[in-house]
């Protein structure tokens, strides 16, 4: 359950309470309504009050961050007392980007001859690309939002890293790291052996073929490997810059067998990686004691090392918890944010 987040009268925080005692509190008039969202009470003839050792922790995603308070009771243990997924806009910040860069290359191939300029520009240490440290960005900004209405005393964050060459090949070790996927093999002549020769779509033999992306360019698609597929030149046509599902609606077996074919995108994997310590060290720069969950995607064990302190947990239990718990969590859109009102809408499936 949501509990009610709580202020004394002179804004600072107290353990969040019971909607139950929130609603007593305002119906008698020792309260107002502080925001709307989270849900936060003032009360107005109180200040101070005891505590209880409350600990933030961010699980940060690339599509969306889970942020969860756990409060340790005496009695009942640890108790989770609030919690929330920060969705993130990383994929509109990458197309506005595209849709900039593309516009000023049609621009500037209106102008007169000037040289490169790009040799010019360095960037600083630690420099991450703007939709990822989009992501750091908002969750540091509701890190620090929530140490002003709760009395957090420490953090715990998840870091988990993604073995993106085991995510495709669970069995894969030693020399095989350094040989990718076309090891042996010119592009063309592994796509003709993966797809025995034929065309994805209609099984068409004896035919020219083209190379097609699964998941087209326009919409997100990468140029990997495991997005390209064989396709004659009339099937190729048709499917036009549709994604796979949308063309093959009507033949769900031929899909779930391309599907199963080509490997999953790399594309969250790489996002997590990528900010991962760039969270972690703003989250130490907060002061409060910092604690890091390790787990390795996609691999077996736990890579840990140094003298930080840590927790321990289930990667397992962590996406349980999830999903359990997703009915009743709001979910928190960064763009449609308002420093007075937050929207906040069903937790997604």
């Amino acid at each position: 359950m949501q509990r009610v987040l709580v202020l004394d009268k002179n804004r600072q925080p107290l353990m969040p309470c019971h909607p139950a005692r929130a609603r007593q509190l305002l119906r008698r008039g020792k309260a107002a309504v502080f925001r709307c969202f989270p849900f936060t009470i003032i009360l107005k003839d109180r200040e101070s009050g005891v505590t209880q050792p409350t600990v933030l922790k961010p699980d940060p995603g690339s599509k969306t961050t889970g942020l969860a308070l756990v409060a340790d009771f005496a009695r009942r243990g640890k108790v989770l007392v609030w919690a929330a997924e920060l969705r993130h806009r990383g994929a509109a910040i990458r197309k506005a980007l595209a849709d900039r860069r593309a516009h000023r290359r049609f621009r500037r191939s209106k102008l007169r001859y000037r040289p490169a300029r790009f040799d010019n520009r360095t960037r600083p240490d630690g420099w991450l690309a703007p939709s990822l440290q989009h992501r750091v960005d908002t969750t540091m900004t509701w890190v620090r939002r929530l140490m002003r209405w709760v009395p957090v005393m420490s953090l715990a964050q998840e870091l988990a890293r993604f073995d993106t060459q085991a995510l495709q090949n669970p069995e894969i070790s030693g020399i095989q790291y350094q040989q990718g996927t076309l090891f042996g093999y010119e592009l063309r002549e592994y796509l003709l052996e993966k797809w025995v020769r034929k065309c994805a779509y209609c099984d068409a033999e004896n035919v020219p073929l083209t190379i097609d992306h699964i998941h087209p360019r326009s919409k997100g698609g990468s140029n990997r490997v495991s997005n390209l597929t064989l396709a004659c030149f009339p099937c190729n046509q048709r499917k036009g810059n549709r994604d796979v599902a949308e063309f093959l609606d009507r033949d769900p077996k031929r899909l779930a067998r391309i599907e199963a074919q080509r490997r999953a995108p790399l594309q969250d994997a790489a996002a997590v990686n990528s900010i991962r310590w760039a969270l972690w060290r703003n989250l130490v720069a907060t002061g409060l004691d910092t604690s890091q969950t390790v787990r390795v995607a996609g691999r077996r064990g736990i890579v840990a090392s140094s003298s930080i302190p840590r927790s321990t947990g289930s990667m397992r239990r962590a996406l349980g918890n999830r999903a359990r718990m997703c009915a009743s969590i709001p979910s928190i859109s960064p763009w449609r944010y308002r420093p007075w009102v937050t929207v906040s809408a069903s937790a997604p499936a």
